[in-house]
């Protein structure tokens, strides 16, 4: 049996460790007013050990648990070091034993794929194994270090599991979206093998248990849509024009060699048919006018708070609410159903097959209530023409990444660049028996308004120098 430190003693060395990660959603300056363990489960015994432990961490009054992989060794090989939580020592110079983020170490995150194989449980962990599938259980894992919100753990090139490091009531949206789809047979999904739950503690009644991780086919022949959007706005960033061509050949993005229209209408058609899928698992319902005039004042009370932390929106918040005050104006009920949520081509994969759709959890700066709470598919249509913004602009935003002349006509190839594959996919996505958007025109542009108002507030907030982008486009939408 490996043996935990005091209480006292783990919780002063994660307390000084957590604010490091990148995970970990309190990094804002707030100091951690408190922090407990609320499990603590071995996984596996002796050198190294591998304990499971649920931290609730209050800041400014407000508690959010956490999961932690904690392995314990005495010796901490060279290659873990960049994980180390802390040090235990018997009050010699030799240390009595190093705990460390054990989501890093392959010998010990072999044990929850053995577990998930098994079905087991331990303690108040559950582990389960989709009906049917079969786990090897002999792989090594990898992090996927670019994550930020979660940790995903490659196993070989077959599986991909993804804890979810800041845990939240219930069934997590991914795993219970993922789990319907993969159900009802969706191709456009990867297909869940597993997954790891919290059970509720007898002090919690009717709780749901938590989703503390989801196992899922690994596609290792995929290329995420960003990738693959960005080496076309490059490719069309660089076509030069062919001798006697006039100025009208800036506007004709399909020139370049690197054209992504094809692919983005194919998207389109995938991301129909997932709405579908979802409709069918969850269902539809409809919505009165009176709540559709709610969002709609929803959304002009987030662009006042954002042009008030964020004064560079305010020159476009007049033609902002034009758009919001014509959703209101809307007369008919709307359907709503379950969607993606924060729809964007990072969140897909183009792989031999086709178009896969990756995690549907919702925006993660949003409530669970409110990323949990239906909505009109068109929202993701928004999100994806949003997103199709980025990749044109993104390329030019950075200061210095291009001559100060030449901004003016890569300005004009990233609207020309945008226009094309925005097209394309509402296109696909109408032809495959989505809601047309070309006929839902005023309640598209508040989605997609909407949206940029949140990015404008993300950006401003997170990611100060990309905020030119979702800037940059709304100078051009709202003129």
């Amino acid at each position: 049996m490996t043996v935990l430190p005091p209480d006292s003693v783990l919780i002063r060395s994660i307390a000084a460790w957590l604010p490091r990660q990148r995970w970990f959603g309190g990094k804002d300056g707030r100091r951690i007013d408190d922090l407990s363990i609320g499990t603590a489960t071995e996984l596996r015994p002796g050198d190294p050990g591998l304990h499971h432990l649920t931290l609730d961490v209050t800041q400014d009054g407000v508690t959010d648990r956490y999961q932690v992989l904690l392995g314990v060794r005495r010796d901490l090989p060279g290659r873990l070091r960049h994980a180390e939580i802390g040090v235990l020592s018997d009050g010699r110079d030799e240390p009595k034993a190093r705990l460390y983020d054990a989501a890093f170490d392959p010998d010990l995150t072999r044990t929850l794929l053995a577990d998930l194989a098994d079905g087991a449980a331990a303690g108040p962990l559950r582990f389960h194994r989709m009906p049917g599938a079969r786990i090897r259980t002999d792989l090594a894992s990898l992090p996927i270090t670019g994550e930020q919100s979660n940790t995903s753990l490659l196993f070989g090139d077959a599986y991909i599991c993804k804890l979810f490091r800041r845990l939240s009531r219930g069934v997590n949206l991914d795993l219970e979206v993922n789990l319907a789809l993969t159900r009802n047979g969706c191709a456009h999904v990867p297909a869940v093998l597993g997954w790891i739950e919290l059970a509720p503690g007898p002090l919690d009644g009717d709780a749901e248990p938590v989703t503390l991780g989801l196992l899922s086919d690994y596609l290792h022949t995929g290329a995420d849509g960003w990738s693959l959007a960005i080496a076309s706005v490059r490719d069309w960033y660089a076509h030069t024009r062919a001798p006697g061509e006039d100025e009208w050949a800036e506007l004709d993005a399909s020139a370049a060699g690197g054209d992504f229209a094809a692919e983005a209408e194919r998207l389109g058609t995938a991301t129909a048919q997932v709405h579908g899928a979802l409709a069918d698992a969850f269902g539809v319902r409809t919505v009165p006018a009176c709540e559709v005039r709610a969002m709609a004042a929803r959304m002009n009370d987030e662009l006042t708070a954002t042009c008030r932390a964020v004064p560079d929106l305010a020159p476009h918040a007049k033609a902002l609410t034009a758009a919001f005050v014509e959703l209101a104006a809307l007369a008919d009920p709307l359907p709503v159903q379950r969607v993606h949520g924060d729809y964007h081509l990072g969140q897909v994969l183009r792989t031999e097959s086709g178009w896969t759709l990756l995690d549907f959890e919702g925006e993660p700066a949003r409530s669970q209530d409110e990323r949990r709470a239906l909505a009109h598919p068109l929202r993701d249509v928004a999100g994806m023409l949003r997103s199709f913004e980025y990749a044109a602009r993104f390329l030019i935003t950075k200061p210095g990444s291009v001559p100060p002349e030449s901004r003016p006509r890569l300005e004009t190839r990233a609207q020309a660049w945008a226009a094309r594959n925005r097209a394309a996919f509402c296109r696909g996505y109408a032809a495959a028996g989505g809601p047309d958007p070309a006929a839902h025109a005023a309640l598209l542009r508040a989605f997609e308004f909407e949206k940029a108002v949140y990015e404008v507030r993300y950006e401003a907030r997170h990611r100060p120098a990309w905020l030119p982008v979702p800037l940059g486009s709304l100078a051009h939408l709202t003129a």
